[in-house]
């Protein structure tokens, strides 16, 4: 999916196009475009006098030519009231617009940006919203949509071509994980995730794969593959542009996820290859960065693998070890994500991170407690946390953070290992958390659950159904806006 982005210092009266689009405040009429609607012989004017748009958030109209001026059709978006108004709400508002127009075989459009000073927001929100909204999964279509949008023009005279420049860089972050996530498994296997880390460019990609596992002692990642025929691949991606302890992401990344022996019910076993969404938004940070270029250090580990039964599956009640020695009983072989993630932050401190953040499709209960608007956030640094939210409020991305009483470790406590894989439903979702915080142990650490939010089943203003690709604006955000916590 390529979509052209420029930037023009052009009369919006004058500037060829499909569309122009016109962001519109609620109750304040066209006072920001009286020349053109003067030049329109006051249509956008009267349409709104009518009451057709009056500017509430996310009301969109669309004019067609009328008067002096060069565009073929006019599209009045409304952003909502001044006093309410957000980054998220202007990208929403670019998500409208795109759907509005997505049937409309507008290949070229315009944006006026002469709103947004006075709002002190970007208009490079409203562009991302808009390039979000336009994704389409179509890979297995016999035919694609030939009316999609190639071309958008910023028209404006302020100097936001870094800002547009990370939108893009943002946008097409989160294609990625998209694509990934809505791949079927058949085809998006450990070996296919691990092809995809190697098309990154300027970072180095080692991938581990089941013997070396085996000598280093994944004993808790490799019982998750054990019923699966897909060779597992624990990939290592390392983007360096500066010295220092690096930031480790690690990306919960089980391609399939079918429960193993726990068998999960067949309904909605679909979705399953969703279970990598995690690992996905983390390539789509990785790629970011290496499209940015900024000055971090940064280290993603996904543990790659499929979670099927089998005769040499791993079975309730087993005992495992992880790299670090830790013994593992096994409780439910639908509780492998965090096995998986066990060995990720085991391996990952060996780098001798900063900070460690992982995220996962981890739980069915963060989907019952937050529903699918919210990410699940966990973790033992209250600064590192604090940042995150910071983040999350920047780029639209919901994030509410759970608690980690010291009691959750009774949950997961085992009569013969150090631990049990799962606590029962009790607490599920922040038992979870637990496990891993056992993990992680001193280093400052992070864990974001996203089995909530990774998926959605109805259009929202910007994400399609599907994959939505969450987390991956967020971490990028957190990554390009924030000091990091040193070691």
């Amino acid at each position: 999916m390529t979509i052209k982005v420029f930037l023009k210092d052009k009369s919006e009266l004058s500037f060829p196009c499909d569309v122009l689009v016109l962001p519109v405040l609620e109750a304040e009429g066209v006072k920001a475009y009286r020349d053109i609607d003067k030049a329109m012989k006051g249509l956008p004017g009267s349409v709104i006098a009518s009451g057709e748009i009056t500017g509430k958030h996310k009301e969109v109209c669309l004019l067609h030519r009328e008067g002096r001026i060069t565009p073929r059709r006019i599209l009045l978006v409304g952003l909502g009231k001044r006093s309410e108004l957000s980054r998220e709400k202007v990208r929403q508002a670019g998500g409208t617009a795109l759907s509005a127009l997505r049937n409309g075989r507008a290949g070229d459009i315009a944006l006026s940006s002469r709103l947004f000073p006075a709002l002190k927001i970007s208009p490079a929100d409203f562009l991302e919203g808009l390039l979000l909204g336009s994704y389409r999964f179509e890979k297995y279509r016999k035919e694609n949509d030939r009316k999609r949008i190639r071309r958008i023009t910023i028209l404006s005279s302020q100097k936001i071509s870094r800002e547009v420049k990370r939108a893009e860089a943002a946008t097409r972050a989160a294609w990625l994980a998209r694509d990934l996530v809505n791949t079927p498994s058949n085809e998006m296997t450990p070996s296919a995730l691990a092809a995809a880390a190697r098309s990154l460019k300027n970072v180095t990609v080692r991938v581990i794969n089941r013997k070396e596992a085996e000598k280093l002692g994944m004993g808790a990642y490799l019982s998750v593959a054990k019923g699966s025929t897909e060779p597992p691949k624990f990939i290592v991606i390392t983007y360096k542009k500066t010295k220092g302890a690096p930031v480790v992401l690690i990306g919960k990344s089980i391609t399939f996820d079918s429960g193993g022996i726990s068998l999960k019910p067949s309904e909605g076993m679909e979705k399953m290859k969703y279970d990598m969404a995690g690992g996905a938004a983390v390539l789509g940070v990785m790629q970011a960065l290496s499209e940015l270029g900024l000055p971090l250090h940064i280290v993603a580990v996904l543990p790659a693998t499929e979670n099927l039964p089998g005769g040499s599956a791993s079975k309730p009640g087993d005992v495992v070890k992880t790299i670090e020695g830790k013994s593992i009983e096994i409780i439910s072989t639908d509780a492998e994500g965090r096995m998986a993630l066990a060995d990720a932050i085991g391996y990952a401190k060996r780098f001798k991170p900063s900070a460690i953040i992982d995220i996962a499709t981890l739980t069915g209960a963060c989907s019952i407690a937050l529903g699918n608007e919210a990410v699940a956030m966990m973790g033992n640094d209250a600064a590192l946390m604090k940042k995150l939210e910071r983040a999350s409020e920047e780029t639209g991305e919901k994030v509410w953070t759970m608690p980690l009483f010291d009691e959750y470790g009774e949950y997961i406590k085992s009569d013969i290992a150090d631990l049990k894989n799962s606590g029962g439903r009790s607490g599920s979702l922040v038992t979870a958390g637990y496990f891993l915080k056992e993990c992680a142990g001193r280093v400052p650490w992070v864990h974001l659950d996203i089995a909530g939010a990774a998926w959605t089943d109805k259009d929202r203003p910007y994400a399609p159904k599907g994959g939505t690709g969450i987390g991956t604006r967020l971490l990028l955000s957190f990554l390009m806006n924030r000091d990091l916590p040193r070691a």
